[in-house]
């Protein structure tokens, strides 16, 4: 009998075996193969990876499992969000629907978020058949590292050390709170969220710059690099990424933001990395402004979708 056929079912799970982690990282790969874009974000990767949080929505035809969606139910101010993926060979059949509609339930107040990573129009289908309408996007932004970068100029009265993670983890919770005061997913991160990621292979505190008031000895920015690809679990070359920067908006010290991504940057194209990428709001016309006057230009987009209230 055709899989056609077959009833599309979806099973939830608080956790995941080694088997299914093992079976769904199969169709993310297939998924990014097919799409050429990674469908979860590292957040919900972790998640997953880790089996440590997030609700696992499993989709089924029949005995065959054809999707996936990780679904974060504790963001109680923007709300539920979904991150999913249907296996190639087995879209437009109902998949995708069922998984959105799981979701949805499993929200505690009936509000869901669809990210979608990169404008495919496999994703933009999806959200019109369902009534989701675009809500925010995200930038992707590149430069090249064999390009000229300009010399870091530190602000008098700042000093710039690496990342110690017996002290400073309070500090950078703290700036990184009021840095992204308007965007929970990013500025809600907790003492976990920091330690999960210093035990993933790409961290090293070389990397993480922390900019601290010299009068006061107190954190008042940084720059989290990263290096991701090889080795990795994705399907490029190795590159470099500005992962967090954050600058304490009660400091007031100018010109901050600028020289701890030229610092984040010159340390990147030192490891003989060819490109550095980052991620931010499309809305965040400063922080673009700042970006694109030291080489980055836009290279790709991830939305959220959300119905109409």
């Amino acid at each position: 009998m055709s899989e056609l056929n077959y009833p599309i079912s979806t099973v939830v799970y608080e956790q995941l075996d080694s088997t299914y982690i093992s079976k769904i990282s199969t169709l993310l790969n297939q998924v990014t193969e097919f799409d050429g874009v990674r469908p979860l974000s590292e957040h919900a990767w972790l998640h997953l990876r880790k089996n440590d949080g997030g609700k696992h929505v499993v989709g089924f035809i029949g005995a065959t499992l054809a999707g996936y969606a990780h679904v974060d139910i504790t963001d109680l101010v923007e709300g539920t969000s979904a991150e999913l993926a249907v296996s190639p060979e087995h879209r437009n059949l109902g998949v995708g629907h069922a998984l959105v509609n799981k979701a949805t339930q499993l929200s505690p107040d009936g509000r869901l978020r669809l990210w979608a990573h990169g404008l495919t129009a496999g994703a933009q289908s999806l959200a019109d058949s369902l009534d989701f309408r675009l809500s925010r996007s995200l930038w992707q932004m590149r430069r090249s590292l064999f390009a000229p970068l300009p010399l870091a100029h530190v602000p008098e009265g700042v000093r710039i050390r690496s990342f110690d993670p017996a002290t400073d983890i309070p500090g950078i919770l703290a700036v990184n709170a009021r840095a992204f005061a308007e965007l929970p997913d990013q500025g809600g991160w907790t003492e976990n969220d920091i330690a999960v990621r210093l035990t993933e292979p790409w961290f090293t505190a070389v990397g993480f710059f922390v900019a601290l008031d010299s009068s006061a000895d107190s954190i008042i920015g940084f720059h989290w690099t990263k290096v991701h690809g090889s080795g990795h679990d994705h399907g490029h070359a190795a590159i470099g990424e500005v992962y967090v920067l954050a600058v304490d908006p009660e400091a007031h010290v100018r010109g901050l933001g600028r020289a701890l991504t030229t610092i984040g940057l010159t340390h990147l194209r030192g490891l003989g990395l060819g490109s550095a990428m980052l991620y931010v709001d499309s809305s965040n016309e400063r922080a673009i402004s700042l970006y694109e006057s030291l080489g980055f230009v836009h290279w790709d987009t991830d939305v959220t979708y959300r119905r109409p209230v």
